[in-house]
């Protein structure tokens, strides 16, 4: 049977699209693989009701694991203990030394959109070829 909502132990989180903090209670679990009913070995990120109301809802097809294949690219060695991309480039963007080029992108963005479109091409070919194909 489900526990009563209101029996949640008070802890505070971090809204994982804009930062905010705030009580467990006040947010909506994001559960990256999509099926935030099967618990067993999750651990859950969190959305305040307001971005939660901003998300997409439709099905999202392979971009998570997409994106976790990024994320394997970007990591420079095996570990233990696995970020989501938004945690890394969070991570990424608390530096106060982080160099921006001319655009005023940062070397973690431009890294990132660099192998996100590196992986998008190994798994589903050039846009280019995609063009030339539907002409």
């Amino acid at each position: 049977m489900w526990r009563p909502r209101d029996d949640r132990d008070g802890t505070t989180v971090v809204c994982i699209a804009c930062g905010a903090s705030l009580p467990r209670s006040d947010t909506r679990e994001y559960d990256k693989h999509g099926n935030r009913w099967e618990r067993h070995g999750k651990s859950f990120e969190h959305l305040c009701k307001e971005c939660y109301r901003e998300l997409c809802h439709q099905p999202r097809g392979e971009l998570e694991a997409l994106l976790i294949d990024v994320e394997d690219e970007l990591r420079p060695g095996p570990s233990v203990d696995r970020q989501t991309v938004s945690e890394a480039d969070a991570e990424a963007h608390g530096d106060a030394d982080s160099d921006t080029d001319s655009e005023g992108v940062s070397t973690s963005q431009a890294a990132f959109l660099s192998t996100y479109l590196e992986v998008v091409e190994a798994r589903y070919g050039s846009i280019e070829e995609s063009e030339r194909d539907s002409e």
